[in-house]
C-alpha cells in the first residue's frame, strides 16, 4: 500500500510541478516550485509528524511533495544559466533557491506550531 501511495502522490506532484513551471517559465518556475514545496513540507511536517499522523507521510511528503519539488530540475536550470554565460544569474539562482526554500520551511514550521499550540 505504501508504494501505491508514493506512486499516486508522485504522479500528482509531478503534474502540479509541470503546470506551475509551464505557467511561470524558466528558471523562476523551478524556483517557485522549490520554495512553495519547502513551505508545504513545513506545514505537512507539523501536521503529520508532530501530530503522529505519520501514516500519511508516504502519500503527501514522499509522493506529492517529492514529485512536486525537484533538485534535478534546479541543477539543470543552473547548468543552463552557466552554459549561456549567465554566471551571476546562476549564482543568484542557487543562492535564492537555497535561502528562500530554507526560509519557507522554517516559516511554515514556526507558523503551524504557533497556530496549533
Amino acid at each position: 500500500m505504501t508504494f501505491f501511495q508514493v506512486a499516486l502522490g508522485g504522479a500528482i506532484g509531478a503534474c502540479l510541478r509541470h503546470a506551475l513551471v509551464g505557467s511561470v517559465g524558466f528558471p523562476y518556475g523551478t524556483l517557485s516550485v522549490n520554495v512553495i514545496g519547502s513551505f508545504a513540507m513545513g506545514i505537512a511536517f507539523v501536521l503529520l509528524w508532530d501530530k503522529g499522523w505519520d501514516r500519511h507521510l508516504p502519500l503527501l511528503m514522499t509522493g506529492i511533495l517529492g514529485g512536486f519539488t525537484t533538485f534535478s530540475a534546479f541543477s539543470l536550470d543552473t547548468l543552463r544559466l552557466f552554459e549561456t554565460g549567465k554566471y551571476l544569474g546562476a549564482f543568484g539562482y542557487v543562492a535564492a533557491s537555497v535561502m528562500l526554500s530554507l526560509v519557507a520551511i522554517f516559516a511554515a514550521v514556526t507558523l503551524m506550531r504557533a497556530v496549533l499550540s
